[in-house]
């Protein structure tokens, strides 16, 4: 089997790709373990970065539950939002993370797959 000059060059690109993006990587995610101490971070950004993992569960959540084809969803018939309004009352009476989600698939699938909303 044979490669054509193309098909070299093709490989010999992914590969520096590949290699590149390993470095990157590795940089990135040793940069803590480089100092010899653990660098001190201001107490504003420390309350902040508290804050981070939340802010990025809702921001990928967010759209997908409140917009369908990037358009806020218009009304009511939606499984959706039956499924998010029994899921947060269930959790205002009862905080529950796992309970939280079996309210809402039970609500969210029959009005899914029985009604086709």
């Amino acid at each position: 089997m044979t490669l054509s000059l193309a098909e070299l060059q093709d490989a010999a690109w992914m590969a520096v790709m590949v290699l590149g993006m390993a470095a990157i990587t590795l940089v990135t995610r040793s940069f803590f373990m480089i100092p010899e101490r653990e660098p001190r971070l201001p107490r504003w950004l420390q309350r902040g970065l508290a804050y981070a993992p939340l802010a990025a569960l809702a921001a990928v959540l967010g759209p997908e539950l409140f917009m369908r084809d990037g358009q806020l969803l218009q009304t009511w018939a939606d499984a959706r939002l039956p499924a998010i309004a029994a899921a947060l009352v269930y959790y205002r009476f009862r905080p529950s993370i796992l309970g939280l989600i079996v309210v809402g698939m039970a609500v969210y699938l029959p009005l899914h797959i029985g009604l086709g909303w």
